[in-house]
C-alpha cells in the first residue's frame, strides 16, 4: 500500500488527490493523510509564481515533517489578473522519491462582485461566502462549483490538476 501525504487538511483537496491517484494508478491501493504545513505564500496567492510556489512548499514541507511516505502533494489555489479581470485557478505539486510533477487546474473568470471584494482585501473563499450567502464554501464546491452550478467543482478542478502533476510518474522514461 502506497502512502500519500497531502499538505492540507482541507477535505476537498484530500479527496481530489485520492481520486486522481486512483485513476492514474488503478492497480495500487493508497493510504492518504492530510497534514497542516505552511505554504510560505500569502493566504491569497496572486499569480502563477506565488501559487505554484505555495503548492511546491506544501509538498516539500509535508516531506520534511512526515518523511517515509511515497508521495507528498501540495495543492494551492490562486488568482491571476488578466485583461482587467481576475481568474481563479490552482496548482498541484506531487513530490515522489526521485521526481516532482506539477499541474495547473482549469481557470475561470470571477464575477465583478467577487473581484471588488478581493481587491478590497478579502480572500476568494470569503468573497464566495459573501456573494453566494454560504459558509466555508472552500471546503465544499468552491468558486467554480458555485459559478457552474456544480457542473465542475473545486474537487474536479484539483483532480484534473493532480492527474496532470502525475504525468512524470506515468511516463518515467520521458521524465528522468
Amino acid at each position: 500500500m502506497k502512502k500519500i501525504i497531502v499538505g492540507s487538511r482541507n477535505p476537498v483537496k484530500i479527496k481530489a488527490t485520492l481520486k486522481a491517484f486512483k485513476k492514474v494508478f488503478k492497480n495500487e491501493k493508497f493510504k492518504i493523510e492530510g497534514v497542516d504545513v505552511p505554504s510560505g505564500v500569502p493566504s491569497q496567492p496572486m499569480g502563477n509564481e506565488q501559487t505554484i510556489k505555495g503548492s511546491l512548499n506544501r509538498a516539500k514541507n509535508a516531506y520534511k515533517k512526515y518523511p517515509g511516505a511515497d508521495y507528498y502533494v501540495g495543492l494551492e489555489g490562486g488568482l491571476e489578473e488578466l485583461d482587467g479581470s481576475l481568474y481563479a485557478f490552482g496548482w498541484v505539486s506531487v513530490k515522489g522519491k526521485n521526481k516532482t510533477g506539477k499541474g495547473r487546474s482549469p481557470s475561470n473568470v470571477l464575477p465583478e462582485a467577487e473581484t471588488k471584494l478581493i481587491r478590497s482585501g478579502k480572500e476568494l473563499g470569503v468573497a464566495d461566502d459573501i456573494v453566494f450567502g454560504r459558509k466555508n464554501s472552500k471546503v465544499s464546491n468552491g468558486t467554480i462549483g458555485l459559478l457552474t452550478h456544480d457542473l465542475v467543482t473545486r474537487g474536479d478542478a484539483f483532480t484534473v490538476a493532480t492527474i496532470l502533476a502525475l504525468i512524470p510518474f506515468m511516463n518515467p522514461k520521458l521524465y528522468k
